[in-house]
């Protein structure tokens, strides 16, 4: 069976290209799981494949696509049959082997979630490995004691896909959300997701001196890292916990082990790539009920397949607003 995909080769130079490009049903990798790709998303993960960065993909050609939903085509896994409805986020698929940018993908079971019957592929997509990792973020902090009446919530990157669903669901529960962008033309819509404060982000870049600062943060998501971190970590309160889900600020900061040991503060470190699937079911089933597709629908872009090298190049440069989804 012939396919379109976007494929993503090395030229003479050693520069990445991606183009669209008819494979064949034998180029796919070995699995149990053959997959109609009916919708995909675009991460910075992606970005990085699209472009050749960051060493995540080993052998060219590839086709890139962290995550993906469709309908099974054939299995030979007994938990999933012909017409059965299918997400899947993480894996390392779209990484070191091919992932959601084609109309077919063959996987292996162990790597998909069955589809919420209240969802439509294209509302999981919206959602998305962005959507996942925020849910798991925000029901860690949960597990830590994280009730609306125990203050605000920082939420770093807020304009991002990530920072931008986590903002949403949080508000919808009720917290305080402050919302952190270095972006002017996001503060407006983190105001329409529900923040109730928005911080610029320069506010927690500059150095602070002092071992610690006066508590104000109930709870953090983080998706920056870097120096901001440090300082962040200085103003969580008592017991209080930080889910560290990025480093697009950098992957390391100027730490002191104080708030950790003389306020109790947790740090945490969120991984949605490897996430059991008892984790990934409970999380996609928490999101289809408390995920406001409506309220977050202005945020969506949908482009063409040929479009994704270019908001490959946006997304590394932190020009992308919200999500972005494909229709492969």
């Amino acid at each position: 069976m012939k396919f379109s995909a976007l494929l993503s080769e090395k030229n003479e130079e050693g520069r990445v290209i991606s183009s669209i490009k008819m494979l064949d049903e034998s180029d796919l990798p070995a699995g149990n799981v053959l997959v109609k790709v009916e919708w995909a998303g675009l991460n910075y993960k992606d970005g990085l494949c699209l472009n050749g960065a960051g060493g995540l993909v080993r052998n060219y050609p590839h086709v890139a696509g962290i995550d993906f939903s469709g309908v099974v085509q054939s299995s030979s896994d007994e938990r999933y049959k012909e017409g059965d409805k299918v997400i899947l986020t993480g894996w390392r698929v779209g990484e070191n082997r091919f992932g959601g940018y084609a109309e077919l993908a063959r996987v292996e079971g162990d790597y998909l979630v069955p589809l919420p019957k209240s969802m439509s592929t294209r509302d999981a997509m919206v959602i998305g490995t962005a959507g996942l990792t925020a849910q798991l973020a925000i029901s860690r902090l949960k597990e830590n004691g994280l009730k609306p009446t125990n203050g605000e919530i920082l939420v770093t990157g807020a304009g991002g896909g990530v920072g931008s669903i986590a903002t949403l669901l949080l508000a919808n529960e009720n917290y305080e959300v402050v919302g952190v962008t270095g972006r002017e033309e996001t503060k407006a819509m983190l105001k329409m997701l529900g923040a109730s404060v928005i911080m610029d982000r320069s506010d927690l870049a500059e150095p602070s001196k002092r071992v610690l600062e006066s508590t104000r943060w109930a709870g953090v998501i983080d998706s920056v890292g870097g120096e901001s971190l440090g300082n962040i970590l200085k103003a969580v309160k008592s017991g209080a916990g930080v889910a560290l889900i990025g480093l697009a600020g950098g992957a390391t900061w100027n730490a002191s082990v104080i708030p950790f040991i003389i306020r109790g503060v947790n740090l945490y470190g969120i991984d949605s790539v490897m996430a059991s699937f008892e984790k990934r079911q409970k999380a996609w089933n928490e999101l289809a009920q408390n995920f406001d597709q409506d309220k977050y629908a202005p945020l969506v872009s949908e482009v063409a397949l040929d479009q994704l090298p270019e908001y490959g190049k946006r997304i590394l440069k932190g020009e992308i607003m919200g999500r972005v989804i494909v229709q492969p």
